[in-house]
């Protein structure tokens, strides 16, 4: 991992301890001075997003969109989108692709979105490259290049055969969450009152991932089917996308037995950078932190990793991306699929830490209150390859 991690002239652990020692401002500050071309990429950072996108959020009138990681966009990304994740220092992330919601078969779309993607990638050899093994992710680390991870936020597609988990397997996809926020065949969502538990399709299904080596996605879950996930996985499990429900009592947080069973199966739980972590929903960069610090005391810092729930290029008008951010809560809301903490005036997105240089300013914040550089760089992406390499082998 050496020679992957460090390079020649800055390395990661060079700029984590000199961050340690500075003021967010000049942290930031160092962050831009040591990558601010692509040659330059990933010489201070080695990064897994557990959930995230490569895309650029602003409107064409704004230079976009590039296209999203969520279901129903059609374009790949730009050349914004691809050069803000090489810098923010992203080896790998965990795209959104497939069925998550909505009128469409969900098979046949999940196929169809695996299809396009695999495009996009063969379209960027020069900056992507397809994780099929954890080995990969450091081949895309050690050439510069981002790590694009495919990845289902919802296992409808699944049918009534918990056989085609084997299907997606072949096609590529790492990651399966078991339910969205509503119930699915499987389980309950976050979202379901009842909090049922995990159905026998549902273990079926768990199974047949563990048979696969797909990793065990319990975001979104409702506590129970969480639960049962955890119980029914003999492979360790992850969380990609939460938050800490005793910091932010919301039901798209996990509770501190969710999180304690995942890591001691040996799994990880990533925070996400989502208004699900005030209860106001006006999130910010300190919050990030609180969860992130609540997590370790819980899990213990080698099960705590990130999960960022969002891209790394920035929002050029915070105006438009309010006023964006309101229609997706009403339309999310008409479909059923909306979660308690979405409402008008709230973004999906931390508004102080965003674009390519969010992943230094957390490490600074962190290294500011006193947590180690080794703990820092396990939480920004070792804790996630460490979990990848043992449920990805071969």
């Amino acid at each position: 991992m050496q020679a992957v991690l460090l390079t020649h002239q800055v390395t990661r652990r060079t700029f984590l301890g000199a961050a340690a020692g500075l003021t967010l401002g000049a942290a930031n500050a160092l962050g831009r001075e040591l990558a601010p071309a692509a040659d330059r990429t990933r010489q201070d950072l080695f990064v897994i997003n557990m959930l995230g996108a490569v895309r650029n959020p602003n409107p064409p009138s704004r230079g976009g969109p590039s296209g999203a990681l969520q279901a129903g966009a059609r374009p790949g990304p730009d050349a914004r989108a691809v050069a803000d994740a090489l810098t923010s220092g992203t080896a790998a992330v965990n795209i959104t692709v497939g069925y998550v919601a909505g009128s469409q078969d969900p098979f046949e779309s999940s196929v169809a979105d695996i299809a396009r993607w695999n495009r996009v990638i063969r379209s960027r050899p020069e900056s992507l490259l397809k994780v099929w093994t954890a080995r990969d992710i450091e081949t895309a680390a050690a050439d510069r290049r981002v790590g694009v991870i495919l990845g289902f936020q919802n296992a409808a597609m699944m049918g009534d055969d918990a056989g085609r988990v084997h299907v997606f397997a072949g096609l590529g996809v790492k990651v399966i969450q078991l339910t969205y926020n509503v119930a699915n065949q499987l389980g309950h969502g976050s979202m379901v009152p009842e909090n049922g538990g995990l159905t026998d399709f549902g273990r079926e299904v768990v199974a047949e991932l563990n048979a696969s080596r797909t990793l065990v996605d319990l975001s979104h879950s409702g506590e129970q089917t969480c639960l049962d996930g955890i119980a029914a996985s003999s492979a360790p499990v992850a969380i990609t996308h939460t938050g800490c429900r005793a910091v932010t009592d919301l039901p798209r947080n996990k509770t501190d037995r969710e999180l304690r069973l995942v890591a001691e199966g040996g799994g990880i739980v990533g925070i996400y950078f989502m208004p699900f972590l005030a209860a106001d929903g006006m999130a910010v960069a300190d919050d990030v932190v609180r969860h992130i610090e609540h997590a370790v005391n819980v899990c213990g810092e080698e099960h705590v990793g990130i999960g960022t729930d969002g891209g790394t290029t920035a929002r050029d008008d915070m105006e438009v991306a309010y006023e964006a951010a309101q229609r997706d809560v009403e339309a999310r809301r008409a479909a059923g699929i909306g979660a308690t903490g979405e409402r008008a005036g709230v973004v999906p997105f931390i508004p102080d830490l965003q674009g390519p240089y969010q992943f230094r300013k957390l490490a600074g914040m962190l290294l500011g209150r006193g947590h180690s550089t080794g703990r820092v760089e396990r939480i920004l992406g070792l804790n996630a390859l460490r979990v990848m390499r043992e449920v990805w082998v071969a």
